[in-house]
């Protein structure tokens, strides 16, 4: 069944995370999936270590927290 990967930059907080993992799922099970077939793996990943554009984030975003 669906294994749905999410990636967000770090810090995006233990509360947004579960609420993506919720509504996510609830895509798959308004769909006709099974809600115990959903699984939803999300990885949070340093700005420094995510490039937009030919920047890291990081300096291409540093006045966002």
């Amino acid at each position: 069944m669906p294994i749905i990967y999410v990636n967000v930059w770090k810090g995006f907080g233990e509360e947004r995370i579960k609420t993506v993992i919720q509504k996510i799922t609830k895509i798959f099970v308004d769909l006709g999936v099974p809600e115990h077939a959903v699984e939803v793996i999300v990885h949070e990943i340093p700005k420094s270590h995510w490039g937009i554009g030919g920047e890291p984030a990081s300096e291409k975003f540093k006045d966002i927290s």
